[in-house]
């Protein structure tokens, strides 16, 4: 497998939630982190969504407090990059072979949309079985869910993982707006799945090519977890 020094990265398109309609989205800072850390470790990346288009915001993302949080700020402020998510690409239009990595960002959108993209989970499987790095951060680990690899296991089966826990879903005030439990859905799938000692402090699990982070303050260190997997491949 020959490097392309290039990241594909997956958002969501869904906005609202479907029991309560509240808005959702992309949560800004899980592309924003990674996106600064892969860029000046050297690398390009697309971004890509199920249906392709533009790109929901989830508003609480977009406060002045989260805004302010290792400097996503700057990037809200920069119109080209802002400009990134207005038109992205169809995961089906993708192509495996022009990527090193996969990451799936989060915002609870991902939760409806993630799951039910039978080409992202096809492509998530020959991602990891063509030798390339997996990553997810918080709700992107629902990408994970319906992964099955060639000889018929879930992806994440015997495999150490992260994502957004169930107490952080209740702290959030989101317990009672999600289609489902994130955590022991990874569970009862054989995920070997772990969490930071208290509820929203970064956390990244690293179960050789498969990376996960759980929370939107850990998508800093998938991005530096995925460059050191790639240096070393």
């Amino acid at each position: 497998m020959a490097a392309t020094k290039k990241i594909l990265v997956i958002v969501t398109n869904t906005g609202e939630y479907e029991k309560v309609g509240m808005r959702t989205g992309l949560w800004l800072g899980e592309l924003t982190h990674f996106w600064d850390v892969a860029a000046e470790g050297g690398y390009t990346m697309d971004i890509a969504s199920p249906q392709g288009g533009r790109i929901p915001l989830d508003p609480e993302s977009l406060s002045h407090e989260v805004l302010a949080e290792l400097g996503t700020d700057k990037r809200y402020r920069d119109r080209a990059f802002m400009d990134l998510l207005e038109d992205t690409r169809k995961i089906s239009n993708v192509h495996l072979d022009d990527y090193d990595a996969i990451y799936l960002t989060g915002g609870h959108g991902v939760m409806f949309d993630f799951p039910q993209t039978p080409e992202l989970e096809e492509l998530m499987a020959r991602f990891y079985e063509s030798g390339r790095v997996v990553s997810t951060v918080c709700h992107g680990g629902t990408g994970l869910l319906n992964v099955v690899l060639s000889n018929g296991d879930p992806l994440v089966k015997g495999k150490r993982v992260t994502g957004f826990s169930w107490p952080e879903e209740e702290l959030a005030n989101r317990a009672d707006a999600v289609p489902y439990n994130l955590q022991e859905r990874l569970k009862e799938l054989g995920a070997d799945y772990s969490t930071a000692d208290k509820p929203f402090e970064p956390y990244v699990v690293e179960d050789g090519r498969l990376i996960t982070g759980q929370n939107p303050g850990s998508a800093r260190g998938v991005a530096e977890a995925v460059l050191k997997q790639l240096s070393t491949a």
